[in-house]
């Protein structure tokens, strides 16, 4: 068995990186350290990069196609990974999950219709729902024993004739919770009941703790199976979302059609060379690797809280069931979000601020330890001395 090595430092800067070399644009400190892109700092493994090098060989990168093989080791992944049974003809695609959202958006509604969503939740959803033309509803997320729950009194009260979808982030981001069977299979029957189409966004499926199990939606019912359209990805999980690849499950035919009539429509249905190889190599050989990352990731977590713990005991910190996301309450420092982002961007460390993820949000910031353990104590380090300067 390879031992994969996660404690290695990458150098990324200089390779027209986002989460590195934009940080003075995004936080006028290019020399902070960035916790904030949803992206790791871990090498790509190699069973994907020799196949990408592989294919390099050949000097034509022409135009492309998905053979059975991808196709195969996608629904081998879920099977094991998940026990979800799915065949071929529910595949369809996407250059991206984002990009899945606006497209079902656009397929499944028309502008005018609501489409909701329960912040404080992944920003870019508010995007493909306004600049769609249609009218964003919120469901804002309810805390209950330390984690966040669905507020299903408040959602029915908000569902009207116009309610058409609702997206749902699943894993949750920023929070890291993994939905419940009864929190899903609740939240099914009140959209079936009203006709309300789910669009559930799993890229995090994988990334998922000890103690915690990821349920891909249509494995609640046949009901919800055939109200609902499942967005995954490798991007987060084997560290590839440069290469917008992702794969999207649709087992209503009727629904898939509808999607696939705009993924054509705008011709992005083939898809790039190098993003089917990764994807296939990722899922047919990626198994072990997986389970490597997720100890280390786990033992990243439990540095975080135990420094936290002794060292800034005013931060309350969701703790994640899944994801390399952690989500901290900074409100009791008593300053604005704000004044909150400015100080730690001048002490040198870049954080997702809360306002972003829409209600709920407000004074919270995520922080990524999808990275060695040397730059994530470093990091700490740094938050607290920033901390430790307010009054």
């Amino acid at each position: 068995m390879t031992k994969y090595n996660f404690d290695e430092i990458i150098e990324r800067r200089g390779t027209d990186c986002l989460k590195y070399d934009m940080l003075d644009f995004f936080f006028g400190n290019a020399d902070a350290l960035p916790l904030w892109v949803a992206d790791t700092d871990f090498r790509v493994p190699d069973f994907i990069m020799n196949a990408l090098r592989e294919r390099m060989n050949h000097e034509i990168l022409a135009y492309t196609y998905r053979p059975d093989s991808y196709y195969q080791a996608i629904m081998d992944w879920l099977h094991h990974r998940h026990n979800w049974m799915i065949e071929k003809e529910m595949i369809t695609t996407s250059p991206g999950v984002v990009s899945a959202v606006t497209m079902l958006v656009m397929a499944l509604s028309e502008p005018g219709d609501t489409v909701i969503v329960q912040p404080p939740v992944y920003f870019p959803f508010f995007t493909s729902i306004r600049g769609m033309g249609r009218t964003m509803v919120e469901n804002p997320l309810i805390i209950k024993d330390g984690r966040y729950t669905f507020d299903f009194d408040n959602l029915k009260n908000g569902i009207d004739l116009k309610t058409k979808l609702l997206i749902l982030c699943n894993p949750h981001n920023p929070g890291g919770m993994v939905w419940t069977k009864e929190e899903l299979e609740e939240l099914c029957d009140i959209c079936t009941e009203n006709g309300i189409f789910i669009i559930s966004d799993e890229i995090h499926a994988d990334l998922v703790f000890s103690g915690h199990k990821h349920i891909p939606l249509p494995l609640i019912s046949e009901k919800a199976a055939m109200n609902s359209a499942v967005l995954m990805a490798a991007n987060k999980t084997f560290n590839v979302a440069g290469l917008s690849s992702a794969f999207v499950i649709i087992p209503n035919k009727k629904i898939r059609v509808k999607y696939d009539q705009v993924l054509n429509t705008v011709h992005i249905h083939s898809g790039n060379i190098f993003g089917n190889i990764a994807t296939e190599a990722a899922l047919r050989h990626g198994y072990d690797w997986l389970d490597q990352l997720m100890v280390y990731l786990e033992e990243n977590y439990k540095f975080m809280e135990s420094f936290v713990i002794e060292r800034m005991p005013k931060i309350k910190m969701m703790k994640p069931e899944a994801t390399f996301l952690v989500w901290m309450d900074l409100r009791a420092y008593g300053i604005s979000e704000k004044e909150m982002a400015k100080r730690l961007s001048d002490g040198g460390i870049a954080l997702n601020h809360g306002s972003r993820f829409g209600t709920g949000g407000e004074g919270y910031f995520r922080l990524n330890i999808g990275c060695p353990r040397s730059t994530l104590e470093k990091g700490l380090l740094l938050l607290e001395a920033a901390l430790n300067k307010i009054v």
